[in-house]
């Protein structure tokens, strides 16, 4: 026991210590920091230009369209052609023109002229022209306060209720779903770079012959376990540092920002569930890739054989957008069971559907089998591979020594 702790404290510090993982760890939080800080800096540079108002040009070739022109802090200006427009947007006098057609009330459509590039149409400029033609179409005869009504966008508040009629905890929305994606993501990198350092470890160890110094000391299975336990503690501190700074990048995000980081909600399973499919889809995760460590001859041969499992957990993520428009498709459940997608595909559903308890149990129960499932095999191979140089063996020679044992 003691010498499986020694090898579980040198993973665990050797592992921390990393340049890479001390990276990964800290990027996220300190990224997130400097986009608070640079939006604070654009707000703070752009509010005296909002406040000065923008001008907007126009040809009006219908010639009805003449009143209205003050729309917010937006003012349209008319031109009698596209040429004098056109010299006034050079001159910047005006920042962009839009001219009418005779044949808009048939084509129900404008062209824009602008002198800078752009990937779309900044939102109050397409609100402001909006409302400029809609209120010269009703004006006289539609009422003011129907004109109005017209104009302003439709606000639609949605509220989830619970089983007994009161607005559920977990209300769900974009807001509610951003953080769960974005950790998915990281956690999915997390796993693979953790695994990857036991892999590569491995690896090292059986070229310059190290490993045979450790095996004489400890057996296979206390190497193996230490291993697998010191990396998973590693990966566990790099999760409770995302973990622990999200409220506090949430709070100085709204604090100082506010906007649309206000609507952003942690669902309150996320807590513990991420930490918990964190930990199995690491601990399933180390046992492959000590197995595939185990059985490869180098560190190139072992990261081509990992990609047969490695590729699983971004399934959930490349399948986003079909998620998103069949979000209770069968599919999912079963990518929510399968032991090497489920840590990515809860955590993912966790933050845009609602999931069943038995979706859940069901996930966590295969997993945690899938775990000792994989130790029991990984043991297996480390006794009778560890020590093997030169040529891998091939499934079938490895499924016959675990028959003749």
């Amino acid at each position: 026991m003691n010498r499986m702790f020694l090898i579980f404290r040198h993973e665990l510090f050797g592992t921390i210590r990393r340049i890479g993982f001390i990276i990964m760890t800290f990027i996220v939080p300190v990224l997130a920091l400097l986009a608070i800080g640079i939006a604070k800096l654009a707000s703070a540079s752009g509010a005296p230009h909002g406040a000065a108002g923008e001008i907007i040009g126009y040809v009006d070739q219908t010639g009805s369209f003449g009143q209205f022109m003050d729309q917010g802090t937006t003012t349209l200006l008319r031109f009698d052609a596209a040429e004098e427009a056109t010299r006034a947007l050079a001159r910047g006098d005006i920042k962009e023109y839009f001219v009418i057609p005779p044949d808009y009330m048939t084509t129900m459509t404008i062209s824009r002229f602008i002198a800078k590039k752009e990937l779309v149409a900044p939102a109050s400029t397409t609100a402001a022209v909006k409302n400029f033609i809609t209120s010269n179409l009703l004006a006289g005869n539609v009422p003011a306060a129907t004109m109005r009504l017209v104009e302003a966008p439709l606000a639609m508040v949605t509220t989830r209720l619970g089983a007994n009629g009161s607005a559920a905890t977990d209300q769900g929305g974009v807001g509610a779903a951003l953080i769960p994606l974005g950790f998915a993501l990281l956690m999915v990198l997390s796993l693979l770079f953790s695994s990857g350092y036991l892999m590569q470890g491995l690896t090292e160890e059986k070229e310059n012959r190290l490993m045979e110094i450790l095996v004489s000391r400890v057996t296979p299975r206390e190497l193996l376990i230490g291993k697998v336990l010191g990396l998973g503690a590693a990966g566990l501190v790099q999760v409770a540092v995302w973990l622990c700074s999200m409220p506090l990048l949430l709070w100085l995000g709204s604090s100082i920002v506010g906007g649309f980081i206000t609507t952003l909600k942690v669902p309150a399973l996320f807590y513990v569930l991420a930490p918990l499919y964190f930990l199995l889809g690491f601990l399933l995760f180390a046992v492959l890739s000590a197995s595939v460590g185990a059985i490869s001859s180098n560190a190139r041969e072992a990261g081509q054989l990992s990609a047969l499992f490695t590729l699983f957990p971004l399934a959930p993520l490349w399948g986003m957008s079909l998620f998103l428009a069949f979000p209770q498709n069968p599919v999912w459940i079963v990518l929510s069971i399968f032991p090497l997608t489920a840590p990515t595909m809860v955590i993912e559903r966790l933050g845009i559907a609602d999931i069943p308890a038995w979706h859940i149990a069901a996930s966590l129960g295969v997993l945690a089998l899938s775990f000792i499932g994989g130790l029991f095999f990984s043991a297996k191979v480390f006794k009778t591979y560890l020590l093997m140089y030169g040529k891998r063996p091939k499934l079938g020679e490895i499924v016959r020594s675990f028959r003749s044992e």
